[in-house]
């Protein structure tokens, strides 16, 4: 393709279709983001290092039940949503929604008993006494709604709603910020578990809201197809509700490691880096989940389009994930400092690493995809179980040889194996390989960002902000000059494009796709 045709192939219209499911998803995380900054600001400042710590291990504590009880059937409805509604059979849509808000109701109401029944345990394990008792009590109420909203957000993904997702997230955050700071603003430490659970109600208005403009024909309900139905959404959720309880469950015993080894506020200086660290490539996990993987499901049985799709998207994944990750690197002491305070400049060097890992992580979970989507359970349960082992045990290692930074370490340690391991699983099931253009894209960035890392790392600072913010910009001008060749023609808005033809013409040089090649 001429360097200056802008979106004229069949490839650039797949690319489009991937960049635009990802801005829609990546404007609502903007918003969401700029209120997670608010509430985690309001949180640094008021609490300190403490109450960010204290916020994360309730947050963990509830995540972890969620997992548990939840079993998987919000992602399993997702999914049954999905092929009902490809398939035309509105009176099966209309029984699997209300199956999925039925069973959400009852794993909730189960959830909520769980923690209250063993919240003293809970405390206990988590901070050593039973001074928590009444606020993991409490926080039953937020599982419970957290749980009760997977229902009607399963009923709009399943429906491909993309729009409606994006509007459910940024309603969500911006009510989620104003119902949340009031409590820990006027409350301290005692508004936490009000503000989550505050976080969670909000949430689950919002998705209520907008699953009300999907239209669901009226079916009767018999006791035998409740049974059958949900029967079949806790089959398929259980490799969903596994690794949704094995990363809640490392995250909750990280954290317990952190606090005993190294304290309570290493402890809140990991939960301030672990946030800023994966708040960027959010809303590209986030449109992987949403729209990727339901079309990888499609063409679950053609290796060759499992191949080229996951290329693609890990192909644009990388090119929006990387000049954000780079940034964060460079400026991480200025990051910390804006996005929490200068009583967090402990969590530095651990942010560091995170970004490292956040890479990898972004090259790594597209490939995993095809375990899904081919419905091999079996496999992504042993290698969700096996990356949680080799996770913690690098942190429970590294945190006594290096200190907190260790954590991070551990974190990019696990996506190098964990990378490896999955694209050895891919070849096997689907035949799998990297396209020439994506290895060479995979080994640019992760080049760059181990510069970036080394310079900020090693060398004195001015030295080291002047090599970061060379690799950034470098890293930055090759991204925005790929993505404007991927762009539609008829997105660029007429005054626009000679700019978009400028940075063509001046664009770093790789080889191009076949598909553009041709």
């Amino acid at each position: 393709m001429a360097k200056d045709t802008i979106g004229s192939t069949t490839s650039d219209s797949r690319y489009g279709d991937i960049i635009k499911s990802t801005s829609l998803i990546g404007a609502s995380s903007i918003v969401n983001i700029a209120m997670s900054v608010i509430r985690l600001k309001v949180l640094a400042v008021y609490l300190g290092p403490g109450g960010i710590a204290l916020f994360g291990i309730f947050n963990v504590i509830a995540d972890l039940a969620v997992s548990l009880v939840g079993l998987g059937v919000q992602s399993s409805g997702v999914r049954q949503v999905a092929v009902s509604v490809s398939s035309g059979d509105l009176t099966k849509v209309a029984r699997i929604a209300r199956v999925l808000t039925l069973t959400s109701w009852v794993l909730g109401a189960l959830g909520a008993l769980l923690l209250v029944v063993l919240a003293g345990p809970i405390s206990q394990l988590s901070f050593g006494s039973e001074a928590h008792l009444w606020g993991i009590v409490l926080l039953g109420l937020a599982v419970l709604l957290r749980i009760v909203a997977g229902a009607p957000a399963a009923l709009i993904q399943g429906h491909r709603r993309i729009g409606d997702m994006a509007r459910v997230a940024v309603v969500g955050a911006v009510l989620n910020t104003a119902a949340a700071i009031p409590l820990v603003y006027f409350f301290g430490e005692a508004g936490i578990v009000p503000s989550i659970i505050a976080v969670a109600l909000t949430s689950w208005l919002a998705a209520q809201w907008y699953s009300r403009k999907i239209v669901v024909t009226r079916t009767r309900l018999s006791w035998s197809d409740f049974t059958a139905e949900t029967r079949l959404l806790l089959q398929l959720g259980f490799a969903f509700m596994a690794s949704g309880l094995l990363a809640a469950l490392s995250a909750f015993l990280i954290r317990i490691f952190i606090v005993q080894q190294n304290g309570v506020e290493a402890a809140g200086n990991y939960q301030a880096a672990w946030a800023l660290g994966g708040i960027y490539v959010g809303f590209i996990l986030q449109a992987m989940g949403a729209d990727f993987y339901p079309r990888l499901s499609a063409v679950a049985d053609d290796n060759v389009a499992c191949t080229n799709m996951v290329n693609e998207q890990s192909r644009i994944s990388i090119l929006l994930a990387g000049p954000g990750l780079l940034a964060t690197l460079a400026l991480s002491p200025l990051v910390m400092a804006v996005f929490y305070s200068t009583q967090f400049a402990d969590a530095v060097p651990v942010l560091r690493w995170f970004c490292l890992g956040m890479l990898l992580r972004v090259i790594a979970w597209p490939m995993g995809f095809i375990i899904l989507a081919k419905g091999n359970q079996k496999m992504f349960f042993w290698t969700e179980l096996a990356a949680t082992v080799v996770q913690l045990g690098l942190v429970w290692v590294l945190l006594r040889v290096v200190g907190l930074a260790g954590a991070g370490i551990a974190f990019v340690g696990l996506y190098v194996w964990h990378g490896v391991l999955i694209y050895y699983l891919v070849r096997r099931i689907s035949d799998f390989r990297w396209t020439h253009e994506n290895l060479l894209l995979i080994a640019m960035f992760v080049g760059l960002t181990g510069l970036v890392l080394i310079a900020v790392e090693l060398l004195p600072f001015w030295s080291g902000l002047v090599v970061a913010l060379v690799g950034t910009a470098i890293g930055s001008w090759f991204s925005l000059a790929q993505l404007v060749r991927l762009v539609p023609q008829q997105w660029v808005p007429q005054r626009l494009q000679p700019l978009v033809y400028f940075v063509l013409r001046h664009e770093p040089q790789m080889a191009a796709p076949a598909a553009d090649r041709a």
